[in-house]
């Protein structure tokens, strides 16, 4: 390792210079650029993704009256679940959020996402080589991701 590197990692982990996620370990430049949910899970290794009851969404609104944060909660109760992922399907990159799950963790996350406009929201579980989802419409009446 270079000095320069070892100064410059010191400094964004201490907070003196901005992180960005393009040089985080393990992100998936590929599922963050993705255009289509079909695009995102083929992207995070998958081949087509399957609705079912065992993902559910614990929180999320019918109507949101302000997209630049709306709030989702969701678990998966499929044994073996390593990831979790939320897709807003009309944001302009539509993978929001993308969590491992380490084994013995319990797979449920909340959390708040920006949305751009009316839009299917999913919650998707890889568990093994199966991806699950389910999914939600929600309808915002003022956006929140400007272009």
């Amino acid at each position: 390792m270079q000095r320069r590197d070892f100064v410059l990692g010191a400094a964004a982990a201490a907070g003196w210079l901005p992180a960005r996620a393009a040089d985080a370990p393990g992100w998936n430049r590929n599922a963050f650029s993705a255009r289509t949910f079909a695009d995102v899970v083929k992207a995070l290794g998958g081949g087509v993704a399957q609705e079912s009851k065992d993902v559910a969404f614990l929180q999320a609104p019918e109507i949101a009256e302000n997209g630049t944060s709306v709030r989702f909660a969701a678990e998966s109760r499929v044994p073996g679940t390593t990831q979790v992922a939320f897709v807003v399907e009309k944001n302009p990159f539509p993978l929001a959020a993308l969590f491992d799950v380490p084994a013995g963790t319990d797979p449920s996350f909340t959390l708040h996402l920006k949305m751009g406009e009316s839009s299917r929201v999913y919650a998707l579980a890889r568990a093994g080589d199966r991806w699950l989802y389910a999914v939600r419409n929600v309808t915002v009446t003022l956006g929140g991701c400007a272009a």
